[in-house]
Parts: C-alpha cells; sequence; structure tokens
C-alpha cells in the first residue's frame, strides 16, 4: 500500500446513550466512504457497545483511555463525529472540562482545525435547558457541527429515548461530515 493508497482517519466518538449499541452502523457508513475508523468510548459508553464487535469490524483497539507508555499512538483525525452525543459530554465539552480520553480530543479538535460533527441523543427537557442551549452555541461559533432541530436530530419526550433508538439518524453525521469536507 502506498501513501496515497492511505485512507482517511475518522475518529467515531460514542457516548453512553441508547443508540451507541448500534454505533456499528456508523462505522459502516463510514467505511463505504474510505474512512478508516477509530472508535473512541466515553468511560460510560463501554457498558452501552460491544467491543470486539467493533474492534473486529475496524481492525482497530476501541480507546476509552489514554495510552499507556510503549503503548503505540493512534493515528491523528482527519474528522471526528461525536455520535450519539450526550448531555453530559456536550456540556462538559463546551466549558472546556476534559476528564476523559474522548473529551481531550474533543477539547483539542477545534484549535486543530479538525473537523467535528455533533449527533446528540437529548430529550426536550435537556435540550431546553439554558446550560445545554449555551453549550450547543458556545461549540458552534467554534465551528463544529451539531445535527439538531429540525432536519436533523429532533429530541424526544423524555421518557421515550428507548422509541427513537432504531430510527437515530447515522446516517445524517457521515453526510455532513460530507458535506463539511467537500467544502475545505
Amino acid at each position: 500500500m502506498t501513501g496515497a493508497d492511505v485512507s482517511r482517519v475518522l475518529y467515531v466518538i460514542v457516548c453512553a446513550a441508547g443508540p451507541a449499541g448500534d454505533v456499528g452502523r456508523l462505522v459502516e457508513l463510514a467505511q463505504e466512504r474510505g474512512w478508516t475508523v477509530q472508535v473512541i468510548a466515553t468511560p460510560s459508553a463501554l457498558a452501552f457497545i460491544d467491543v470486539p464487535a467493533l474492534e473486529t469490524q475496524t481492525g482497530r483497539p476501541v480507546r476509552s483511555q489514554y495510552r499507556s507508555p510503549g503503548e503505540p499512538k493512534t493515528p491523528p483525525a482527519d474528522a471526528i463525529i461525536v455520535a450519539p452525543a450526550t448531555y453530559n459530554t456536550i456540556n462538559k465539552w463546551a466549558k472546556g472540562i476534559s476528564d476523559t480520553y474522548a473529551l481531550g480530543i474533543l477539547a483539542e479538535a477545534p484549535g486543530l482545525g479538525i473537523p467535528v460533527v455533533v449527533l446528540p441523543f437529548v430529550n426536550t427537557a435537556l435540550a431546553g435547558r439554558a446550560p445545554f442551549k449555551d453549550s450547543v452555541q458556545v461549540l458552534r461559533s467554534e465551528g463544529v457541527r451539531i445535527l439538531l432541530g429540525p432536519g436533523a436530530f429532533e429530541p424526544h419526550p423524555p421518557g421515550s429515548g428507548n422509541d427513537r433508538i432504531a430510527d437515530f439518524p447515522w446516517h445524517l453525521a457521515v453526510a455532513a461530515l460530507s458535506a463539511t469536507n467537500s467544502c475545505s
């Protein structure tokens, strides 16, 4: 394989929300578009995902912690998708909190010019709160593409999240990433 044959690297950051168990669908969509996918899970997301299946699908270890000295580095990201993105992750990220490996990557991404697409999974009670609205605004002002609102992810009523898992719009994240990359 030559350098020209190496595909672009996409970090898929998965958070602990109902659709997380289906993140393999996002991986498949990205791979179909030529991305090499590196899955990075928040520590809480590990209970939601099938780590061995994702490692088989991507050919890469799922990361959730900083590497130890001597461990190989993860290849740098050309782009990042955060899906499903939780209320907690979005708020911490916007406030500059970097207390997990996933948040550390997200904290640096805007400053490094890495395109980031966020597909949230929140209910209307959380999405309507001022801290969340402020966080979305802060991240958007830094160039982060957050797919929230009409034509994107629309928050569901509290207690109905399980009814929205099957139709979580993974495809929107990949389409938004493609649109973002074609502009650069």
